[in-house]
């Protein structure tokens, strides 16, 4: 049996190329050949190796002398032609012809020294809209900005190959290809190194619950790729107990590590991903991270709220939803959806960051009343990833606007205050520091059915709604095929030197300047040195380290409220270290719809 994976794979001087396909079903394997303009060369036949150990099915291999790099081929079943959904380019689209490409005879390396996970900023960003071209290369010429912003990681949203010329990425169908309208592989790679070369922390968002709804071929070749019992909502779902299955998840996991350089990656909705096997196919992933050499990180988004999971499965975080909806909840007073499961008070904002989330074994309405939830345990603060806004609680709203276009400036850098404060690891969401005046919408290029039925689909999702109950309301919802729906979420970076923006970005740089160099807001922290209560209708939130202790005070209200008559807060001592408020100028008060911090005794 060969030992080479399905795809293909050129020799390393470029001379030939191994053409390999697995397959449960074909009889008749070839590959056929195409010039640059997509003109048919020839076929060739691909012969069957040895059996694999699964009943039924086989490994068909050729090698062709004079194939090399650049080259663009199909593959034919049974008379057949399916683009090879192990690709490394597809140049043309996930239903083109793949491109062979070079053999890279090392892995690319990662951060040399990664930062410690309780010092991490994370910036989530889409490179369709990060930029006005919207490239890999665009986006190395922001690279600076973040840094000097105080970001230390970026992740990516999905990059691998899904179908049409625009969208999110979550619809990936070929998860070895980049997606190409965002550039080559090379352009990836130097993206990477020039985030390394400023000492960035470099996370892909990967989706492995589902494929997407078009140019899926998987099915094509094995039927047992894909999970006959179980869907999703968004697609087909692997079945994990396919050998075939794991191998081309397994193996990717480490293609994202070794042919790129990446530090990590952000795993979607792992609550989705179903394997009865004996070992999780997420607990060989975050193996396959941890024993890297250097060690990368696995992060999941889970919604579980559930310790023991992270352990048996060995995530380094997961994404904790909790925070960003009491926040959002409290602030906005929007009851839709799964906000209707959360509390618009300071109190459950309180209890939720004392906790680390906020359910942890109550009944959760939005999942029918199931029981949500487990006590935080020995879990670190910093294994908890917080936002006040994300890709999902801004692009999921039905006209994407973001937290700055629903509340005051006041109160929004008060907010961005209470999440950098915390010893959780903070994300923020491109454009948040500057309260990006561009929303980030819903878009795709789907074709076929799939495509017709975006709009449709979209606006039915908000028909319970409140805002979008009249079909007047939801005839305003964008549609999401439409190509000016992503270039209204391309953001413009001019608006940071105008007001409000300037002001935003100048209490973000600060609040990230504070997390860095003060020496307890900075420290590696457990729940034991977090201090959470409620008073005179204000938030506050202690925060202590070898003998230190900060105190943040934050008041969403309209009212000022005094600051020496906080229990358990002698701030006649204090020292101010920073206002989200230019009014504040001693320790007396905190002003209406803002954030103090100080140093305290």
């Amino acid at each position: 049996m060969t030992s080479l994976a399905p795809g293909a794979h050129a020799d390393a001087d470029g001379l030939a190329t191994s053409f390999v396909v697995y397959s449960t079903i074909a009889k008749d394997v070839r590959v056929r050949l195409f010039d640059a303009e997509r003109n048919m060369l020839r076929t060739e036949p691909l012969a069957p190796v040895e059996p694999v150990a699964l009943a039924g099915s086989s490994t068909f291999e050729c090698r062709l002398e004079g194939v090399g790099p650049g080259a663009l081929y199909l593959f034919v079943l049974d008379g057949k032609e399916l683009p090879d959904p192990y690709a490394r380019s597809m140049p043309f689209g996930v239903h083109g012809p793949a491109e062979v490409v070079p053999l890279l005879s090392t892995p690319l390396p990662a951060l040399k020294v990664a930062p410690p996970l309780s010092s991490w900023v994370i910036y989530e960003l889409h490179i369709g809209t990060f930029t006005t071209d919207g490239t890999f290369r665009a986006a190395i010429g922001k690279l600076d900005e973040l840094v000097e912003l105080g970001v230390t990681a970026i992740e990516l949203l999905p990059i691998a190959a899904f179908p049409g010329e625009r969208g999110w990425g979550y619809d990936g169908v070929a998860l070895y290809a980049p997606f190409a309208p965002y550039g080559t592989a090379d352009d990836l790679r130097a993206l990477i190194r020039a985030a390394h070369a400023r000492g960035l922390v470099v996370l892909l968002d990967v989706v492995y619950n589902h494929f997407g709804p078009s140019g899926n071929y998987l099915a094509c070749y094995a039927p047992e790729y894909l999970l006959k019992t179980s869907t999703t909502p968004w697609g087909a779902a692997p079945d994990f107990t396919h050998a075939a299955t794991r191998r081309l998840v397994l193996d990717n996991v480490r293609y994202w590590f070794d042919a790129f350089g990446f530090d990590g990656l952000r795993f979607d909705a792992t609550p989705r991903i179903h394997d009865s096997s004996e070992i999780h196919i997420l607990a060989q992933a975050c193996e396959i991270a941890h024993r890297a050499s250097p060690p990368r990180r696995i992060f999941f988004e889970d919604a579980r709220n559930d310790p023991d999971m992270m352990k048996a499965l060995g995530t380094d975080g997961v994404w904790a939803d909790d925070f960003h909806h009491q926040v959002h909840v409290l602030l906005t007073g929007e009851r839709d959806g799964y906000y209707a499961s959360h509390q618009a008070s300071l109190d459950a904002l309180a209890q939720t960051i004392r906790q680390g989330w906020f359910y942890q074994g109550e009944p959760y309405a939005y999942w029918g009343g199931r029981v949500r939830g487990k006590l935080i345990g020995d879990t670190l603060p910093e294994a908890l990833l917080y936002c006040i806004q994300n890709h999902d609680q801004i692009g999921n709203r039905a006209l994407g606007d973001r937290l700055s276009a629903l509340v005051d400036t006041d109160t929004y850098c008060a907010a961005a205050a209470l999440l950098l404060f915390l010893p959780m690891t903070p994300l923020l969401f491109m454009g948040e520091e500057w309260g990006a005046s561009s929303p980030f919408l819903f878009f795709s290029d789907l074709d076929g059915e799939a495509g017709q039925g975006v709009l449709e689909g979209r606006r039915a999702e908000f028909r319970d709604f409140v805002a979008f109950a009249e079909e007047a309301a939801r005839d305003k919802i964008p549609d999401p095929q439409a190509r000016a729906t992503l270039l209204r979420s391309k953001l413009d970076w001019s608006e940071r030197g105008r007001e409000p923006h300037a002001r935003v970005l100048g209490t973000y740089r600060m609040l990230l300047h504070l997390r860095r160099t003060d020496p307890v807001l900075s420290a590696q922290a457990t729940f034991y040195d977090l201090d959470v209560l409620v008073e005179d209708e204000m938030l506050i939130v202690y925060r202590s380290h070898a003998g230190q202790r900060r105190c943040l005070i934050v008041n969403f209200t309209n009212e000022a409220h005094e600051a020496n008559g906080v229990r358990c807060a002698p701030l006649t001592n204090a020292t101010l270290l920073y206002a989200t408020n230019e009014q504040v100028q001693d320790t007396k008060f905190v002003p209406p719809r803002s954030a103090v911090i100080f140093s305290v005794a």
